[in-house]
Order: structure tokens, then sequence, then C-alpha cells
């Protein structure tokens, strides 16, 4: 499963980014990170992930979708199934 988040503040860890989706979903594991820089003005990242149901899944792309978060609001959307 693949979930895209964008608006991400700069300078954010892929730790801070995992710390976040186990916050909201404890049940999946991010497997890994594609940054995409863009212009730099709001960086987003593709991340990939193992475990969980699609439910779970589902929750967490809704639950992060327009959350502030790191004083940015997050732009969420999950890529396939």
């Amino acid at each position: 499963m693949k979930l895209w988040i964008g608006n991400i503040a700069p300078g954010t860890s892929d730790d801070e980014i995992k710390e976040l989706v186990k916050k909201y979903a404890p049940e999946v594991t991010c497997t890994s990170i594609e940054r995409v820089e863009g212009t730099g003005s709001r960086p987003g990242a593709m991340l990939q992930f193992a475990g969980g149901t699609v439910t779970a899944f589902d929750n967490l792309s809704h639950r992060l979708n327009g959350i502030y978060w790191k004083q940015r609001e997050l732009v969420c959307q999950k890529i396939g199934l």
C-alpha cells in the first residue's frame, strides 16, 4: 500500500514522518519513504507500507488529510491498493 503526503515542513526527517504515521495507525509499518521535493515550497513524500488492514490504511489516509502538523496543513492521498 502507498500513501502520498504533501506539504511537509522542510527539514522534517523520515523518522518524524514514521512517528506521525505510527501515532495514527500503529498496526501498519512504513517500509520506505521516497522524498519528492518539487520546487521546495511544498515538499512531499511517497510512503510504502506493510501490514495492517485496508480499513486501517483508509482510516490513516482520512486522518492525515488536512491535519495541521508542524505549522502546515498536510495533503494525503492513497495510491492504488
